[in-house]
């Protein structure tokens, strides 16, 4: 296998974004959140962050863009933290195969969301740390802005709103648990939480800082301790197995890595030990992932040899 040095991973990035630029098709923008359908799906920014804070870059790398399903990662350590295996009696942990936003799996599996990173079980793990923050997405603002060391990170309220505006499915998934006694706060306040979270603006710089936490197995950048061995463990697999909707073999199959999309063009990626990479574009394929990402991950893993397999 390859090893790449830190030194080589500029290189590494540089290739991988001429590449990107000769390729022709890049997806579209997501056009249902009318604040994201006017980005231009030919931008491209990859950044790669050392556990040390190191943070190489190429591109568009320091541009936020909208995170969206990106903060699910984020909250579902910051809740596990503080609730531990309690969470997996409202959540489960396999991949659902049905689109992120789907109602299908909530009618049979009686109010239980297949996983963290669909919308449903998203919206399950916003109302448990709401509960016990009385401001998740707040606390979650604050966590990422200490990670990345960036104190300018903040909410788009146009996003917010936008979301909010055309949020009437997430609007019934959460009733619809609710009928199930899986969500504990009103819902108007749940769905404000959750869009709010989902409207955080971010730069690839700043979210391959924010993630490295779950590289160095649940230590923060301050040396503190937020998740136990096993509990990055578990994200970490998580993110390997339903990080990118009903893409997620695809994904495992091509980059080898644990990760997680959101439809503002980002995914995040970690590889446990060593680094954490993010990269945006927002151009999606019909799954909700970027087109240019995944294959600027795929050639990631494949030029330095780094994955987990």
């Amino acid at each position: 296998m390859t090893t790449t040095s830190s030194l080589a991973f500029q290189p590494v990035l540089e290739r991988i974004a001429e590449e990107i630029e000769r390729t022709p098709g890049r997806g579209r923008a997501a056009d249902y959140i009318p604040a994201l359908a006017a980005c231009d799906p030919r931008s491209f920014g990859m950044a790669v962050a050392e556990l040390d804070g190191t943070v190489y870059g190429v591109g568009d790398w320091r541009e936020p863009f909208s995170t969206q399903s990106i903060t699910k990662v984020f909250t579902l350590a910051l809740d596990l933290a503080r609730e531990g295996d309690e969470l997996w009696e409202h959540v489960g942990r396999e991949p659902s195969g049905n689109p992120f936003n789907s109602l299908v799996q909530l009618e049979y599996e009686n109010g239980i969301p297949r996983n963290p990173f669909i919308n449903a079980g998203a919206l399950v793990v916003t109302d448990r740390l709401h509960s016990r923050t009385e401001d998740a997405a707040g606390e979650l603002l604050s966590f990422l802005r200490a990670e990345s060391g960036n104190p300018a990170m903040d909410f788009d309220e146009e996003v917010a709103a936008s979301e909010s505006a055309h949020g009437d499915r997430n609007a019934a998934l959460a009733h619809f648990m609710a009928a199930y006694d899986n969500i504990d706060n009103d819902i108007p306040v749940l769905l404000d939480q959750y869009f709010r979270q989902c409207s955080i603006r971010a730069s690839c710089a700043d979210l391959a800082l924010a993630t490295t936490f779950l590289a160095r197995h649940g230590i923060r950048a301050d040396g503190t301790r937020l998740l136990t061995l096993s509990q990055a463990k578990q994200i970490n697999a998580i993110m390997l197995t339903c990080g990118t909707y009903d893409a997620a073999g695809d994904f495992a199959y091509r980059v080898g890595l644990p990760g997680k999309s959101g439809v503002g063009g980002g995914i995040i990626a970690v590889v446990p030990g060593r680094c954490t990479l993010c990269v945006w574009s927002p151009g999606l394929d019909e799954r909700g992932n970027s087109v240019a990402g995944v294959a600027a991950l795929d050639r990631f893993t494949t030029l330095t040899g780094v994955s987990v397999f």
